[in-house]
């Protein structure tokens, strides 16, 4: 909804206007999609409310008809988010190939270069550990993900795929992580490829 003023015999009066259910939900949908990309490419700090607003089309207004605040935008988005990629797994067939392909996917050059549309747990990892308030929704991915991995790929045995999944996931963030940290294309690449070499000989 949003409020605007109107003039009656020259005094001004207020009126409240509610949006139609579907194009509230519409718009809302856009703000989470703009902060996830936001938040992803620069961090939580590094991106303004008014910032998301305006990637989203939006006017600064109408913000706290959403939100309740940047926290509260935060929250959500980290959601958001989850419930997008967690899924994504769900792409590469239930086989030594498709975990192969997983592993590839993750360790390529394109998911290093594109942190915005990228893993979760790698842009924002870091920054959530010093966020007591956000590592719920965080804890909640990062089990989500490796239930994924232990129901869809095969491992060693049904007694170590959880284990083998947490050393396979770990190995492939912290990848990436230190990928995109370093100034030489050369060896992020490297990084990349000694790793997954390592996860698909093992």
């Amino acid at each position: 909804m949003t409020v605007i003023m109107y003039s009656v015999n020259g005094i001004f009066k207020e009126a409240t206007v509610r949006y139609p259910a579907a194009e509230t939900a519409e718009k809302h949908a856009r703000i989470l999609d703009a902060a996830a990309l936001a938040y992803r490419r620069r961090g939580f700090s590094g991106v303004s409310v008014s910032d998301i607003m305006k990637a989203s089309g939006l006017t600064h207004g109408p913000f706290y008809n959403h939100f309740s605040s940047k926290e509260a935008l935060i929250a959500e988005t980290l959601g958001h988010i989850s419930n997008s990629t967690v899924d994504l797994t769900d792409a590469f067939e239930k086989s030594e190939r498709g975990k192969a392909d997983f592993v590839r996917a993750y360790l390529s050059d394109e998911h290093c270069s594109d942190p915005g549309n990228g893993c979760l747990m790698a842009t924002l990892g870091a920054e959530i550990a010093r966020e007591p308030a956000f590592k719920p929704t965080f804890t909640h991915h990062v089990t989500g993900i490796v239930a994924r991995m232990v129901e869809r790929f095969p491992w060693s045995s049904k007694q170590s795929a959880r284990k083998e999944a947490l050393r396979t996931l770990a190995a492939m963030v912290g990848a990436v992580v230190l990928a995109r940290a370093v100034d030489d294309q050369e060896l992020a690449t490297e990084i990349l490829a000694e790793v997954a070499a390592g996860l698909l000989k093992a």
